[in-house]
C-alpha cells in the first residue's frame, strides 16, 4: 500500500514539473517575443521619401496576417514567427480574433526594411468588416493585394479591389500558398486579368521541390533566390545566384522568355523602354524598376509576385516590391489638402477604446507637424487637446513628442472627434483653407459655394446595416453600463448602428452580418463584462413607392405670442437615380417664387424629409429610391426653422401613404465552391432559397456557383451546405442590392415582424 502511495507522489511531482516547465517555457517565449516587439528607442525619422503606408488586403483565408507576420519577422521587428492557429500572433492582438482565427479589426504596425520606413495595416478579408478595409485604405498610399494561388480572385478579393480604386489605391500582387496542389500562376494571371480588369505582369515564378517553394525566379534582375531551409526552416537563410545559360540553359530560356514578355508589356506605358526595344539597346534591371513603379502608380498595371508565405519562401522579395514599387506620401495627392498650405492637416481613420488611456483615435497627417498642442476638429467645430502622442506597434504603444507629415500616427485624449473627421491646428487655420478654396472656386466660375465652408476630407462608404437584433441586459441597473459600452463599440465601428425603438424601448443593433453581431455579443461579455440577451436575428429592409402622389400640408398656429405658418407642397415618386435623399429638387414657377426661399428655409424643409424616410409607413425602415418635389412653399415672416421641419416631415410622410409603398429586401452575392458530385444538391437548396442563379464557372472539377439570394433566406445555409456536401464545399456572400418583393413576401415579412406567424 505505501508502495502504491509512493509511486503516486513521485508521479504527482512529475506531472508538476512538466506544468512548471510549460509555464516557464510559455513565459520566457512570451517575454522574448514582448521584448523583441518593444519599440526601438531613438530611431530617426526617415524622409518622406523613404516612407510607406500600405495595407494588406485579401478574400478570408488568403494569407494575409500570415504574410504580415513573416514581414515583422525578417525585418527584425520579432524573433519569433506568430501563427494564426496557434493563436499567438502580433497582428491578431484581440482575444476574438485569436480565439477564431480570423482579423476582425485592422491593425496598423511600423517595421523598417532596407533604410524604407513601412507603415503597415493588416485588414479583414470578411465580408462583415468591409468597413475596417473602406476606412484603411482611405488613407493608405498602396497596397498589397494577397491571392490564394489555388483559387485565383475570389468574392471578397472582387469586393476589396474594387475599394482600392475607389481610392485610387496602387497595389501590387502576391501569389500565395504556390506550395498547394491546385496552385496555377498561369490560371491566377487570367484570373487577374478577366475579373481585376488590369494587367498583370509577372515579377518573380517559384521552383518547387515537392510541396515546397525551393526557389524564387527573379525576372527583372535575372536571379536564382534559393532557400537552404535545412539550415533555417524560417526561411531566413538564403542565397542569391545570377542565372546561367550555361549551366541551367532551360531555366534561362524560360527566365528569358518571361523577361521578354514583361519588357513588351512596359513598353506600352513606358518611353525609355520603347525607346531602347526600337533601337534594341540594352535594358537594365534600373529601368525596369523605374517603368515599373511609374506604371504601377500610375494604376496602368500590377506587379505580380509569388511565394508560400506559410512555408517561409517569397516573403523577402515582396518587401523589396514594396519599396520599389508602391508610392511614397509624396507621390500620392488628397484633394483638398493643398489648401491648407503647409499647416496641419490629419485625417482620422480609426477609433478604438484602451482600458487603460481611454479612447485612441488613429489619424493619417497629410501635411504639417503635430504635437501635444491645442487643435481644432474642422468637421465638429471645436477644439481637442491631445494627452499623448503614439507611435502604435499593433496593441503596443510608444510615446513620441511630434509626428510629421506622411506619417500614420495614434493620438491619445481626444473626447468628440470620430471615424472621418478633419483635424487642423486651430480655427484660423480651417479658416485660412476656406478661404483658399472659395478663392480657387470662384477662379473656376462656381458662384454656388458657400464662402465660408470649411475643407473637409471626406468620410468613407459605410454600406447600411443587413442584420438586426435586439439587445437587453441583465437587470436595469446594468443599463447604463450597456448604454456606455454600446457607444464605445459604437465610435470604434461605424457600420454598427444603435437605436431606441420608441414604442417598446428596446435598443435595436445593427450589423453587416451573423458574425458581426456575434463578435459584438462576445466583446460585450469579455471586455465589458456585460452577459446581455440578444434578440433573434431581423432583416434590415427598405421601403420604397411605386406610384406618385402629391400633398399639400398647413401649419398655422401660434407660439409665444408669435404666428406661425408654413404651407408646402411636395410631391414624390420612384427614383433609381435616388439611392439615399440628399436635396429636395424645387419645380419653380412666377406662382410660387421658390427662388426666394432662404438658404436656411430649405436646409429645414431638407431636414423634414428626412426625418420622414428616416421611417417608411410600413415596417417603419428607411425609405430610398424616392425623389422629392417641391412645387408650393408659403412661409411666414416669423415662422421658425424647427416649424418648418415638421411640415416638411407631415407633409412627406403623407405622401408616402399616399403612394403604393412596397418592401424592398436586402439581396446578397452568393459564390458557392462545391464538387460536381455535390453540385445538384447545392443547385436544388439555393432554389428552394428564392436565388437567381447567375452561372457556374468550372475550374478541373470544382465547380464555381454563382447566385443572388434573398438575406434572409441565407440563414442557416452554412449548415444545411456542409450537411449536404459532407463538409465538401465553401462559400461566400457580399450584399448586391435591394429588390422589390412580391406580395406574398412581403406580408410574410410584416406578419413575422409584428409578431403573427
Amino acid at each position: 500500500m505505501f508502495h502504491n502511495l509512493h509511486k503516486i507522489h513521485q508521479k504527482s511531482q512529475m506531472m508538476y514539473r512538466r506544468y512548471c516547465l510549460h509555464k516557464l517555457t510559455c513565459f520566457c517565449k512570451h517575454f522574448k517575443r514582448l521584448k523583441s516587439s518593444a519599440p526601438k528607442p531613438g530611431l530617426k525619422d526617415e524622409p518622406m521619401q523613404n516612407i510607406r503606408n500600405i495595407g494588406i488586403m485579401a478574400h478570408i483565408n488568403a494569407g494575409k496576417t500570415t504574410t504580415s507576420e513573416r514581414m515583422l519577422f525578417y525585418s527584425g521587428f520579432t524573433r519569433h514567427i506568430g501563427n494564426v492557429d496557434d493563436g499567438d500572433t502580433v497582428m491578431d492582438y484581440m482575444e476574438q480574433e485569436r480565439n477564431r482565427g480570423m482579423t476582425i479589426s485592422s491593425a496598423a504596425i511600423t517595421l523598417h526594411w532596407k533604410k524604407h520606413k513601412i507603415n503597415l495595416i493588416d485588414t479583414p478579408g470578411h465580408v462583415d468588416f468591409t468597413v475596417e478595409v473602406e476606412r484603411s485604405l482611405r488613407v493608405l498610399d498602396g497596397a498589397v493585394t494577397i491571392i490564394d494561388a489555388s483559387a485565383g480572385v475570389e468574392a471578397q478579393t472582387l469586393t476589396v479591389w474594387s475599394q482600392a480604386n475607389r481610392y485610387k489605391v496602387p497595389s501590387i500582387v502576391f501569389l500565395n500558398k504556390m506550395d498547394k496542389p491546385r496552385a496555377d500562376v498561369e490560371k491566377c494571371l487570367k484570373s487577374i486579368q478577366d475579373k481585376l480588369k488590369i494587367k498583370p505582369l509577372l515579377v518573380n515564378f517559384p521552383i518547387l521541390d515537392g510541396n515546397r517553394v525551393k526557389d524564387i525566379i527573379d525576372i527583372v534582375n535575372m536571379q536564382k533566390i534559393t532557400y537552404d531551409f535545412e539550415k533555417s526552416s524560417e526561411g531566413q537563410i538564403f542565397s542569391i545566384k545570377d542565372l546561367d545559360s550555361k549551366t541551367d540553359p532551360e531555366l534561362w530560356e524560360v527566365a528569358t522568355k518571361c523577361r521578354n514578355s514583361l519588357i513588351g508589356n512596359l513598353s506600352d506605358y513606358c518611353e525609355n523602354i520603347a525607346d531602347r526595344v526600337i533601337t534594341d539597346s540594352a535594358i537594365t534591371a534600373e529601368d525596369i524598376d523605374v517603368a515599373l513603379r511609374n506604371a504601377t502608380i500610375g494604376r496602368h498595371i500590377v506587379p505580380v509576385l509569388c511565394g508560400s508565405s506559410l512555408k517561409n519562401a517569397g516573403v523577402q522579395p515582396l518587401i523589396d516590391a514594396v519599396n520599389h514599387y508602391l508610392p511614397s506620401p509624396l507621390e500620392k495627392t488628397m484633394d483638398l489638402v493643398q489648401f491648407y498650405e503647409t499647416d496641419l492637416c490629419a485625417y482620422a481613420f480609426k477609433i478604438i477604446h484602451d482600458k487603460h488611456r481611454g479612447p485612441l483615435t488613429f489619424l493619417r497627417l497629410y501635411s504639417g507637424v503635430m504635437n501635444l498642442g491645442e487643435i481644432y476638429n474642422v468637421n465638429k467645430n471645436c477644439k481637442e487637446k491631445p494627452s499623448r502622442l503614439i507611435q502604435v506597434y499593433s496593441n503596443e504603444y510608444h510615446d513620441v513628442n511630434t509626428a510629421s507629415a506622411g506619417n500614420i500616427i495614434c493620438i491619445a485624449g481626444l473626447k468628440k472627434t470620430q471615424t472621418g473627421d478633419t483635424l487642423t491646428a486651430s480655427k484660423a487655420t480651417a479658416e485660412m483653407a476656406a478661404k483658399n478654396l472659395h478663392h480657387l472656386r470662384k477662379q473656376q466660375g462656381l458662384t454656388e459655394h458657400d464662402p465660408d465652408e470649411f475643407p473637409v476630407l471626406g468620410g468613407i462608404n459605410i454600406h447600411p446595416p443587413v442584420f438586426l437584433c435586439s439587445v437587453e441586459s441583465e437587470s436595469p441597473s446594468v443599463q447604463r453600463k450597456l448604454d456606455l459600452a454600446l457607444e464605445c463599440l459604437k465610435r470604434e465601428d461605424p457600420s454598427l448602428t444603435v437605436q431606441v425603438d420608441e414604442e417598446t424601448g428596446q435598443t435595436i443593433l445593427g450589423g453587416m452580418g451573423e458574425l458581426h453581431l456575434d463578435i459584438i455579443r462576445q466583446r460585450l461579455l469579455t471586455e465589458y463584462k456585460l452577459d446581455v440577451y440578444m434578440g433573434p436575428l431581423q432583416v434590415a429592409y427598405r421601403e420604397t413607392c411605386e406610384g406618385e402622389s402629391s400633398w399639400e400640408e398647413t401649419m398655422d398656429t401660434m407660439i409665444n405670442n408669435v404666428q406661425q405658418h408654413v404651407v408646402l407642397g411636395m410631391s414624390i415618386h420612384f427614383s433609381l437615380q435616388e439611392k439615399e435623399f440628399k436635396h429636395v429638387k424645387l419645380v419653380q414657377s412666377r406662382e410660387n417664387s421658390l427662388e426666394k426661399l432662404h438658404r436656411n428655409q430649405l436646409k429645414a424643409i431638407e431636414i423634414g424629409i428626412k426625418s420622414a424616410f428616416s421611417s417608411g409607413p410600413i415596417l417603419n425602415f428607411p425609405v430610398i429610391d424616392v425623389e422629392v418635389e417641391l412645387y408650393k412653399a408659403e412661409i411666414g415672416r416669423s415662422t421658425t426653422e424647427a416649424m418648418i421641419t415638421a411640415c416638411a416631415s407631415q407633409c412627406v410622410h403623407k405622401a408616402l401613404k399616399e403612394a403604393k409603398a412596397v418592401l424592398l429586401e436586402p439581396m446578397m452575392k452568393m459564390e458557392v465552391t462545391v464538387d460536381e458530385d455535390n453540385l445538384h444538391a447545392v443547385m436544388a437548396d439555393l432554389g428552394k432559397r428564392r436565388s437567381h442563379m447567375e452561372n457556374v464557372d468550372s475550374e478541373e472539377d470544382i465547380k464555381l456557383v454563382h447566385a443572388i439570394t434573398p438575406l434572409s433566406e441565407t440563414l442557416g445555409f452554412s449548415t444545411v451546405l456542409r450537411s449536404n456536401t459532407h463538409g465538401m464545399a465553401n462559400f461566400t456572400m457580399e450584399f448586391s442590392h435591394y429588390e422589390k418583393m412580391s406580395e406574398i413576401e412581403q406580408q410574410k415579412a410584416v406578419n413575422k415582424a409584428i409578431g403573427i406567424f
